[in-house]
C-alpha cells in the first residue's frame, strides 16, 4: 500500500503543477489589549488591596446558593433549550441522489450523502442509483433525482442540450452548485513509456501519420491504429471521437468498451513493454498503476478541439478543449518533460484535454426548497490529494457500500472543524 500511495504522489504533482496558492496575510489586531492596559487606575486605588473585607466576606463565597442553584442549573429548559434550536431544516424531507459508474466518483458521493443526513435529511444510498451522464442530467431535470456530486465541466455541458417533451431543455431544470474541486480533473491518454522512447512518441498525431508507429499500434492488421478511450455514454467518449474527426485522424480508432476490462488491457501491455495508449483521468487509483513518468507519459496533441462540433452531436459545441471552464484563459499545462515528452520542445504540455471542474448538479425547483442543502452543497469541497487517497482505499478492496461509508465517516471526522463551518453556514440559510 505504501508503494502504491507514493506513486499517486507522482501524478498529484501533475495536477497540482496546474495551479498557483495565493496566501493572505491575515494579521490579527489586538486593539483590545490597550483598554486592559490601561486598567492601572485599579492598581491605584489601594484602598480596594485593603479591602480583606471582601475576603471576610464569606457570605459572598458562602453563597454557595447561586452556585447551588440547581433551579437554574437543573432547569432542562436551558440544557433543551438547544433542541429547539437544533430542528434540523432536513428534518421529514427525503433526497434521492445518484451517483457516477465509474468508482473514482463514489467516496465524493457518499461524504456528501452523510454531510447532508447531519442536516436531518433523510438521503438515498447513492448505489442505489448509479447512472451515466446520459441518464443522470435527465432524471435531475425529471425530478426523479435530486442531485448528484459527478459532473465534469466543461464536458456535460453537452448534456444540457437535450429537449424535454415540454419543449423546455435539460439545463433549464438544472444548477451548478460549488465546487467539489475546481480544475482537479485532469485527463488525457498515456502511451507505454518504453515504446514511447524507443520511437520517440511524443504525440497522438504519430499514430495516426506514421506508418511504422500506426502498425505497432494496428492490433487487428488492418492498417489502422487503436487506442483503449472511453466507456460509452461517459461523455469522453464522445469528445474523443469529435477530436478524431477535428484532426481528419482517419488511420486512427478508439476502442469504445467498459472501461476497467480495458484498463487491465492496458496495464498488462505497459508492463510488458507493449504498445499502449489509453485515456485516463484523476483523481483516481488507477494513476497509481499507469505512473506519468515511470511507466508512462502523457501524449500531447497538435490541435486541439474547438467549438466547431465536428460530428454534429447535440451539445457538441461544449467539447471545446481550449479554455479553463468559463474562461478564455487558454489551457496551458505546466506538466514536466519527465511525464510529458513534448514539454522538451514547448512551454507547456498540451494534452488536448481541459482539466475538468468536478461539481454538484442539482435540480433547480429542489434546490430552491431546500436552502440549508442548497448552501451546504455551495460551501463544501474536498481536496484532490485526500480523494486520491480514498481511491487506493477503494481499489485496494474497500469498496463495499458500507466501507465506502467507513472511508467518509473517517473523512468527515478527520476534518470536523471545517465539516462544522459548512453545517452551520446552512443552518444560517434554512
Amino acid at each position: 500500500m505504501k508503494k502504491k500511495q507514493a506513486s499517486l504522489w507522482l501524478a498529484v504533482l501533475a495536477v497540482f503543477a496546474l495551479f498557483a496558492a495565493a496566501c493572505g496575510d491575515d494579521e490579527a489586531d489586538t486593539t483590545t489589549t490597550p483598554a486592559v492596559e490601561e486598567a492601572p487606575a485599579v492598581e491605584e486605588a489601594p484602598a480596594v488591596e485593603e479591602e480583606p473585607m471582601a475576603e471576610e466576606e464569606p457570605m459572598a463565597e458562602e453563597e454557595p446558593m447561586a452556585e447551588e442553584e440547581p433551579m437554574a442549573e437543573e432547569e432542562p429548559m436551558a440544557e433543551e433549550e438547544p433542541m429547539e434550536e437544533m430542528a434540523m431544516p432536513g428534518e421529514g424531507v427525503s433526497v434521492n441522489m445518484a451517483r457516477a459508474d465509474w468508482q473514482s466518483g463514489y467516496f465524493q458521493a457518499q461524504v456528501y450523502k452523510q454531510m447532508l443526513e447531519e442536516l436531518g435529511y433523510e438521503v438515498s444510498e447513492p448505489s442505489e442509483t448509479e447512472l451515466g451522464p446520459s441518464l443522470a442530467y435527465l432524471a435531475m431535470a425529471q425530478g426523479d433525482v435530486d442531485f448528484w456530486a459527478n459532473s465534469w465541466y466543461p464536458g456535460h455541458n453537452s448534456w444540457w442540450a437535450p429537449e424535454l417533451p415540454d419543449g423546455s431543455t435539460v439545463g433549464d431544470h438544472l444548477e451548478k452548485v460549488g465546487a467539489v474541486f475546481r480544475g482537479g480533473g485532469l485527463q488525457g491518454l498515456l502511451i507505454t513509456k518504453s515504446v514511447a522512447d524507443e520511437y520517440g512518441i511524443t504525440h497522438l498525431d504519430q499514430l495516426n501519420d506514421d506508418p511504422e508507429i500506426r502498425a505497432i499500434f494496428d492490433t487487428d492488421g488492418d492498417g489502422v491504429a487503436e487506442f483503449y478511450g472511453c466507456q460509452e455514454s461517459w461523455t469522453c467518449d464522445d469528445m474523443m471521437q469529435s477530436m478524431i474527426a477535428f484532426n481528419g485522424w482517419e488511420n486512427l480508432v478508439q476502442t469504445i468498451a467498459g472501461y476497467d476490462a480495458m484498463f487491465a488491457e492496458a496495464v498488462a501491455k505497459v508492463e510488458a513493454g507493449e504498445p499502449a495508449v489509453i485515456y485516463t483521468w484523476t483523481p483516481t487509483a488507477y494513476i497509481t498503476q499507469l505512473r506519468p513518468g515511470d511507466n508512462v507519459y502523457w501524449l500531447a496533441v497538435e490541435n486541439v478541439l474547438d467549438d466547431s462540433n465536428p460530428l454534429g452531436l447535440e451539445g457538441g459545441e461544449e467539447f471545446d478543449q481550449r479554455y479553463w471552464a468559463g474562461t478564455t484563459d487558454p489551457v496551458e499545462l505546466d506538466i514536466p518533460a519527465e511525464q510529458c515528452p513534448a514539454r522538451a520542445n514547448a512551454d507547456f504540455c498540451q494534452i488536448g484535454w481541459v482539466p475538468a471542474d468536478i461539481q454538484v448538479t442539482a435540480n433547480s425547483a429542489w434546490l430552491a426548497a431546500n436552502p440549508a442543502a442548497a448552501e451546504l452543497l455551495r460551501q463544501a469541497k474536498l481536496s484532490v490529494v485526500d480523494v486520491s487517497l480514498m481511491n487506493v482505499e477503494i481499489q485496494g478492496g474497500r469498496d463495499t457500500e458500507a466501507e465506502i461509508a467507513e472511508l467518509a465517516a473517517g473523512w468527515i471526522a478527520e476534518n470536523r472543524a471545517t465539516v462544522d463551518e459548512w453545517i452551520a453556514a446552512a443552518l444560517a440559510a434554512a
